[in-house]
């Protein structure tokens, strides 16, 4: 999920594109962002774009998002949009509870993120790199991490991030792209 190099680009297709064409493109936008969740999450879902601009109002409890670069759609709670905030500017974060994110879509076949260096945007050697299935993502207080391990190839729940303040628990829920 990498928010940050997006606006010109969406800037760009505000200005080539004519009218139909976004209104076409922001559905498109939306489709995909609400294939992260459940039918029953995403039917009250609101959508934002990676500009940050709401495509969809919804009146539930998740914010959804489009893939972007190596990560595909998800959807977020309350505590997640917490956490993305915090990743996103490097500030520290804490969980205040239990927070849950789909991903039901999973990451693109190209895409993915490194194991352990929440900033990377690539494959190195030794950033143990994967590309997730369809998954979800929970976060909260120190104890929810106790006794997972860190390994996303015993096919079960492991701990991305380890060490920093952006972990948090995979949990895939289909197979691996």
């Amino acid at each position: 999920m990498c928010f940050k190099n997006s606006i010109p680009v969406a800037a760009l297709c505000v200005l080539t594109l004519s009218y139909p064409a976004v209104a076409q493109d922001n559905q498109a936008i939306i489709d995909e962002a609400l294939s992260a969740a459940s039918p029953q999450i995403a039917e009250r879902a609101t959508v934002m774009n990676m500009a940050g601009e709401v495509l969809h109002q919804g009146n539930g409890d998740y914010t959804c998002f489009p893939g972007d670069g190596p990560a595909g759609p998800m959807c977020l709670d309350a505590e997640w949009m917490r956490w993305a905030d915090a990743w996103m500017n490097k500030k520290d974060f804490q969980a205040q509870s239990v927070g849950i994110a789909y991903m039901l879509a999973g990451d693109p076949p190209d895409g993915g993120a490194s194991n352990t260096d929440p900033f990377a945007m690539e494959p190195t050697n030794d950033n143990q790199w994967v590309t997730e299935g369809p998954h979800l993502m929970v976060i909260g207080p120190d104890a929810v991490f106790e006794g997972l391990g860190t390994d996303p190839d015993t096919g079960g729940p492991y701990v991305m991030w380890e060490g920093t303040p952006y972990r948090h628990i995979m949990v895939p829920t289909g197979a691996r792209p």
